[in-house]
């Protein structure tokens, strides 16, 4: 009978780490769970996408004099959004690049990149005043497009990364 009792407790050993990793895996994957936003000041939804940690979006919009793309390109890092790197086709009028604010490298193509700008925005979230859609602010996730000014011209919005209770919970006991 002890030999049984004996090999009946090395069977609770591993099957207790592997729940407890379980529980580890999970609360990291937790951590990593967050909603991109588009709210109106009503708090409307817009738009309400998955954004995991390490997922980054941009937001586009067609100059307002010149007419072409310009790119804010963002991260969830950490359960913050981050302000990565933006794309300026041209020194436009309002577009140029603030010494100590990044690296300014060539596109290639006669524009610029400002790379390394890693900032967090403040409260995961800013507002927006959409623009018409000859402006077409647009939410640009992999290959998809999503135009703000479709669903909100000339209103404002708030763009947002909200953590999910669960992500928010594991990031207090961490």
């Amino acid at each position: 009978m002890s030999v049984l009792r004996l090999n009946a407790g090395r069977a609770w050993l591993p099957a207790l780490l592997f729940c407890m990793s379980l529980a580890a895996v999970s609360q990291v994957a937790a951590a990593d769970e967050a909603v991109l936003e588009v709210v109106r000041s009503d708090d409307e939804r817009l738009v309400s996408l998955p954004m995991p940690e390490g997922e980054g979006w941009c937001l586009e919009w067609n100059h307002s004099v010149e007419g072409f793309p310009v790119l804010d390109c963002y991260r969830h890092r950490d359960g913050r959004m981050v302000l990565e790197r933006s794309h300026l086709p041209d020194f436009a009028a309002g577009l140029d690049h603030i010494p100590g604010r990044g690296i300014q490298v060539s596109d290639g193509e006669g524009g610029y990149w400002i790379e390394n700008i890693d900032e967090a925005v403040p409260g995961n979230a800013y507002r927006l005043r959409v623009g018409s859609m000859r402006v077409d602010h647009r939410l640009v996730i992999d290959n998809t497009r999503i135009s703000l000014s479709s669903l909100a011209e000339n209103q404002r919005v708030t763009i947002r990364l909200t953590l999910t209770p669960d992500a928010s919970e594991a990031r207090q006991t961490q």
